[in-house]
């Protein structure tokens, strides 16, 4: 049910992607150096319990005026020190994604992440596994800036289920996410 729903999201992309072509969408004279997006999400955090650092490059090609076709990288790494010796995982993936303006700084997107993700089975031991997702949302992007911009979006992850639980990198199939775009940003 949930691929199905997943699917018609996609399908749906596609179709506004199709009606948005008109000529006030056109990049037409616009050079290709101009229609490059980069940006992504930074986290750190260090505690008595555990460290963790999180990076996230996107880089992106603005296929119109309204929609971006690029992708992201995600590297993580955490250390848990509440054990001895501390446990250190390293996750790693690539998430290629469609972004479609929908109305003024409202977006829709659609993408597929892969993610290599290691978790613990004991204190001494981790296993390493690959997850794959299909997510779907929507969000907002603020510029502050002819070439800079803030972004908050809420993503469903439509490949998650309730028994990946105790060993998928994700709690819940909402997956909220915020960053910063740098480039050309067509407002």
């Amino acid at each position: 049910m949930m691929f199905r729903i997943g699917f018609f999201l996609l399908c749906l992309l596609c179709c506004i992607t199709g009606f948005g072509q008109g000529e006030a969408n056109s990049l037409k004279d616009v050079p290709f150096k101009e229609r490059i997006v980069t940006g992504g999400g930074f986290g750190l955090s260090f505690g008595n319990v555990q460290d963790f650092v999180s990076v996230s490059p996107m880089i992106g090609y603005r296929v119109t005026a309204k929609l971006i076709a690029g992708t992201g990288f995600t590297y993580r790494y955490t250390n848990y020190k509440i054990v001895r010796p501390s446990i250190k995982l390293n996750d790693y993936g690539i998430n290629p994604f469609l972004r479609f303006t929908v109305y003024k700084n409202i977006f829709i997107q659609t993408e597929y992440e892969y993610l290599n993700y290691e978790y613990p089975i004991t204190s001494r031991e981790t296993f390493r596994r690959d997850f794959n997702s299909f997510l779907a949302g929507g969000g907002f992007v603020q510029p502050i800036g002819q070439k800079l911009s803030l972004y908050i979006m809420a993503l469903y992850n439509f490949s998650y289920t309730a028994s990946q639980r105790g060993y998928s990198p994700y709690d819940s199939p909402l997956i909220i996410r915020a960053g910063i775009n740098i480039g050309n940003l067509g407002f």
